[in-house]
């Protein structure tokens, strides 16, 4: 590609991968004080997918990413840089769960890092990529996003441990000269004034590794629900309609509205103020629970999969996590049918 050619990121593939063990709701009434009826009601959540024990935040994410990579059809070693986001990597601070990831994929000597974006974390990795891809610098970004969040639940908690499960979801990103092929728009944006709505206490420099941490179960997700919730309806309905006016696109033209699939009321609710029928919006949340970063690509691959996503197709991504954070994004599906 010339320098004088505009050159365009494009989502060329979606791949993802759910653990075989289920967690269900009278799983959990067995567990905590809690019943199908109140988890349905509250979150639409039905189960959640759990990860074994022996596996990993970088196995899950290398099986996702095995797929997008087959997918995209470019062999690994066209992949010129790897992201993951996750707030659940396989270790504390390093090595970064995307050096284990490319090590697992074989993909040797190219730049690889992880990003910390919560439930935001695939949205802000598409800005990320796209940055990259069209300054010149990369051709090929493998993105994912990995969680195992069951590794910071507390399941004697019931405000929390309802919602989340394990998961991944993985994409190749890559260079365009087809402007009808690239992304449309990218917001993201966050506001750490919010960050105790949702926090993972320790350890860190706040609350190094101790006995101490241990026993005030610091090391476990917290959550403001209520506070969460009526943030997260107001700024994920404000954010879609600003992507969509400096667009110039109507919420009608959007065949896939894929949210993050945190909670079904707050699913709904963004959705019927943006007067969304039930066959744009996706959803997943019943049969996931929340997955965190990987929640919007495995939602992207259930239609994939399903043969609900066609290429050329629009997508409306939007999701809202701890930070807190929060991004949207238009971009067509660049890749082949399933």
């Amino acid at each position: 590609m010339s320098n004088s050619t505009p050159v365009y990121a494009s989502f060329c593939s979606i791949g993802a991968y759910i653990p075989e063990k289920i967690l269900s709701n009278s799983d959990l009434e067995a567990m905590v004080d809690t019943t199908d009826e109140w988890i349905v009601k509250r979150t639409g959540i039905n189960e959640r997918h759990i990860a074994a024990e022996d596996e990993y935040t970088s196995d899950m994410g290398a099986k996702a990413a095995e797929k997008a990579i087959a997918r995209a059809g470019i062999e690994k070693e066209e992949v010129d840089l790897v992201l993951c986001a996750t707030v659940t990597p396989d270790y504390f601070n390093m090595p970064s769960t995307a050096c284990i990831i490319s090590d697992k994929l074989g993909i040797k000597n190219v730049q690889a890092f992880d990003i910390s974006a919560a439930c935001s974390g695939f949205v802000y990795l598409l800005s990320v990529a796209k940055a990259f891809i069209e300054s010149g610098m990369k051709k090929n970004i493998l993105i994912i996003g990995a969680e195992k969040f069951s590794s910071i639940v507390d399941y004697t908690d019931r405000g929390t441990c309802i919602l989340f499960g394990d998961g991944a979801g993985a994409a190749i990103i890559s260079a365009t000269t087809d402007k009808t092929e690239g992304f449309v728009d990218i917001h993201a944006s966050a506001d750490g004034a919010y960050a105790d709505f949702l926090v993972t206490p320790a350890p860190g420099s706040v609350h190094p590794a101790s006995q101490k941490v241990i026993d005030e179960g610091l090391n476990f997700v917290q959550m403001k629900g209520n506070e969460t919730f009526k943030l997260a309806v107001k700024t994920l309905t404000r954010d879609v309609v600003e992507i969509l006016e400096d667009n110039g696109i109507k919420a009608e033209e959007i065949p896939h509205f894929i949210p993050h699939q945190a909670n079904y009321r707050i699913i709904k609710a963004v959705g019927d103020a943006l007067k969304m029928t039930s066959e744009q919006v996706v959803l997943t949340v019943g049969k996931y629970g929340n997955t965190s970063a990987a929640s919007i690509p495995m939602a992207i691959n259930d239609i994939y999969e399903s043969g609900r996503l066609k290429q050329g197709d629009l997508m409306l991504l939007d999701t809202f996590g701890g930070g807190l954070t929060w991004a949207s994004a238009l971009l067509p599906f660049a890749g082949k049918k399933a």
